[in-house]
């Protein structure tokens, strides 16, 4: 029964690649949820870095408080950092051009010598405009710094299944998303078109396209096959892997654990 199926993890992503951080509720704005990748790093051309060049990126833990961000690196003292409203750079994610605070010397020094690369910390506009692809949304759905979407959603019973298939379990963080259920059958997702949680309505809209990410631990920063060669057996399509669904809310709101999911 839908009335079954509920928010079982929350999980927001303040500096984009950097680690997750798991929430008991999170806010819906116009973005996807509140301090979800509106901090991200770029090389000095204004790039973005993830864990694709940069396994090691998973272990930056970064956690947002209004204006500012405080950042943490492994054997170092914490950071606090906030953006230069008046140090406007252009950024490129994904081929997206769009305006950027830059966050200053002290988080570029910082992690320039982490990640043992130049690269300088960028936080999002409030009122910068990035429109999400019109093949699967709407003018006037926008996204900050994610890939391309505001929101993920995956099922715990779609990681159940997938561990079944490997030797080593592996976590949901892997996976990096928003919103986690309970309650369906794995993959039951895959079929998803509208969902309603809170009074929110949201429009599934894209499956999860799926990159070398999932394979680095995010506690330890090591890459390996899996999960990805297991994924490739048995959720590839069109040359691509799917895991997980992209999720574009109708409107503002709070989601917390515990709330039920209606499928539409």
């Amino acid at each position: 029964m839908n009335d079954q199926i509920t928010i079982s993890e929350l999980y927001i992503h303040p500096l984009k690649s950097a680690a997750s951080v798991s929430v008991k509720k999170a806010t819906l704005d116009n973005l996807g949820f509140e301090n979800d990748r509106r901090w991200m790093l770029v090389d000095p051309d204004g790039n973005f870095l993830s864990q694709r060049q940069f396994p090691e990126m998973c272990l930056i833990k970064a956690h947002a408080d209004d204006d500012m961000l405080s950042v943490s690196v492994p054997g170092q003292d914490a950071i606090k950092v906030s953006a230069n409203k008046d140090k406007v750079m252009q950024v490129v994610v994904w081929g997206d051009s769009c305006r950027a605070y830059d966050v200053g010397e002290v988080a570029s020094e910082y992690l320039s010598n982490f990640l043992k690369t130049a690269c300088r910390m960028v936080c999002f506009p409030a009122d910068e405009k990035r429109q999400v692809d019109l093949n699967y949304a709407n003018p006037g759905d926008l996204t900050g710094f994610s890939d391309g979407f505001p929101l993920l959603i995956i099922s715990r019973a779609s990681l159940d299944d997938l561990n079944k298939h490997l030797d080593k379990p592996v976590s949901m963080t892997r996976f990096r998303p928003n919103i986690v259920v309970s309650g369906c059958e794995a993959y039951a997702e895959d079929d998803w078109k509208r969902i309603i949680v809170g009074g929110i309505e949201m429009q599934v809209v894209k499956p999860c396209s799926r990159c070398s990410i999932p394979s680095i631990d995010p506690k330890t920063a090591v890459r390996s096959l899996e999960p990805v060669k297991t994924l490739r057996e048995y959720r590839m399509k069109d040359s691509k892997i799917y895991f997980g669904q992209n999720v574009i809310a109708n409107s503002t709101g709070i989601l917390e654990i515990g709330m039920p999911v209606e499928i539409c």
